[in-house]
């Protein structure tokens, strides 16, 4: 059975897709979302809520505090222990997420240097070489969103998640962790906390935050664009694509 990896750049609509997938083919949801990990992170890091989840069993979302070490070594053995465990209930995993460096770790069975790592320098050499060869049954679905269509998306979702529960969240975790926080000080909560302290019109948090998306997510696409195994589809083909993939494979 494979294990299914939905993938793409922040907001392109990885996560309802995923859920869709999971009611109709019985799978379980593996974030790989470096940012999804922490626990309190909850609107700035877009966690699907309880009722969005819609029943389906996530991981790999809040395991260890902001201020806990959590490298992609710890996320590699993570995933493959939930896929195991996934595979013995006879359900499909489904990896979902838009950090690279995760997904490939888990795909091309990275080995890392000592008992942790958390950056390309930490990889054994031989073990990445031109990420060319898989190790193991995956099924690689990229979301394509053309240019503007993405901006929009993160435009509507960055003017939905700045709102006063934003606000609470970002200053009990300045509060409870103090500012110096690394895990804090990037995307949503910079511009939340600025805005709070007066350094930053709404209007201009907003305007920074998206610009911090966008070259985000233009990064995130040039990484998986290395990968010539990803099928890229447009959002609303994914599901019937995925659907047909695993029942073909079911049967055979």
């Amino acid at each position: 059975m494979s294990t299914v990896v939905i993938l793409g750049p922040t907001g392109s609509g990885k996560t309802g897709v995923s859920i869709e997938i999971a009611q109709k083919i019985g799978g379980e949801i593996i974030s790989a979302d470096s940012r999804a990990i922490y626990k309190g992170m909850d609107i700035g890091t877009a966690k699907p809520t309880k009722e969005e989840m819609q029943g389906i069993p996530h991981y790999g979302i809040d395991l260890v505090n902001p201020d806990q070490r959590f490298t992609v070594a710890d996320w590699k053995k993570y995933a493959e222990t939930k896929i195991r465990e996934i595979k013995a209930k006879n359900k499909v995993p489904i990896i979902v997420g838009g950090t690279g460096l995760y997904i490939d770790a888990l795909i091309y069975d990275y080995h890392f240097k000592g008992p942790t790592g958390n950056k390309i320098g930490d990889i054994e050499q031989k073990s990445c070489s031109d990420r060319t060869e898989i190790k193991g049954d995956y099924l690689l679905v990229g979301i394509y969103c053309k240019p503007e269509e993405l901006r929009e998306r993160l435009r509507k979702r960055i003017d939905t998640m700045f709102c006063e529960e934003l606000f609470i969240e970002t200053k009990k975790l300045a509060q409870q962790y103090g500012w110096g926080l690394g895990a804090m000080k990037s995307d949503i909560y910079e511009y939340a906390w600025k805005y709070l302290n007066g350094e930053l019109s709404l209007s201009d948090a907003k305007e920074q935050c998206f610009y911090e998306d966008w070259h985000l997510a233009k990064r995130q696409i040039t990484w998986f664009k290395r990968n010539k195994k990803i099928n890229w589809l447009e959002l609303d083909k994914i599901c019937s694509f995925v659907i047909k993939y695993i029942q073909d494979e079911q049967r055979n």
